[in-house]
C-alpha cells in the first residue's frame, strides 16, 4: 500500500490566471495615469519652453544683456543682442539652440506690438519677446493646444513686469507654477 503524499503548490492554470489579472491591472493603471501621450508630450514641450524662458530672463539680468525669443512656424529659438554690432546674434549657449514643436501642437501668440524690441533696420532675427537686462520683458501670451481642443490649453504669459506665468488646463489665471 502506497501512502499518497500530498504536494502543495500552484498549478500552471492558477499561475496563468494571476498573471492575466496582474497584466490587466497594470494596463488599467497605465491608461488612467495622466491622459493621452500627446497631452503629456505637449506638457513636456511647454515646460521646456517655460524653463528656457525663465533661464533667458535670469541670464539677461545676470549678464547685463538682452536676450530674445523668436517664434517661427516650425519652432522657436533664442537670440542675444550685441551692443558692438547693434544686431541680434545666435547665442553661444547650447541650451538656447533652435527647437521645434511637434506638428500637432498649435501655438497662438499674442504679443504687445508697440514695445521696444532693439531691432536694427534690416534684421531678420528681430525677436518676438525680449528679456531685458532690467528684468522686464515684452508683454506676451502664448497659447498651446493639441489640435483645436481648447479644454487642454496651456498658456505662458507675462505683463512685462511680473515674472512669467504658466497656466495649466483647468488652473485659474491667478495661479503661478
Amino acid at each position: 500500500m502506497h501512502a499518497r503524499t500530498r504536494h502543495s503548490g500552484f498549478t500552471l492554470i492558477e499561475i496563468l490566471v494571476v498573471l492575466v489579472v496582474v497584466g490587466l491591472l497594470a494596463a488599467l493603471a497605465v491608461m488612467t495615469m495622466g491622459g493621452s501621450s500627446r497631452e503629456r508630450e505637449m506638457e513636456n514641450e511647454v515646460r521646456e519652453l517655460y524653463l528656457l524662458m525663465q533661464t533667458a530672463a535670469e541670464q539677461a539680468i545676470l549678464n547685463n544683456t538682452e536676450l530674445g525669443l523668436i517664434l517661427e512656424d516650425e519652432g522657436y529659438r533664442f537670440v542675444a543682442w550685441e551692443d558692438r554690432s547693434g544686431e541680434w546674434k545666435e547665442p553661444a549657449e547650447h541650451m538656447f539652440r533652435m527647437r521645434s514643436f511637434p506638428e500637432w501642437i498649435t501655438v497662438t501668440e499674442y504679443i504687445e506690438s508697440d514695445t521696444p524690441r532693439l531691432a536694427s533696420e534690416e534684421d531678420e532675427l528681430r525677436p518676438d519677446v525680449v528679456f531685458f537686462s532690467s528684468g522686464e520683458t515684452t508683454p506676451f501670451e502664448l497659447e498651446f493646444l493639441v489640435g483645436r481642443d481648447d479644454s487642454r490649453m496651456h498658456t505662458i504669459a507675462s505683463d512685462g513686469f511680473s515674472p512669467l506665468e504658466w497656466h495649466h488646463p483647468g488652473s485659474e489665471r491667478g495661479e503661478d507654477e
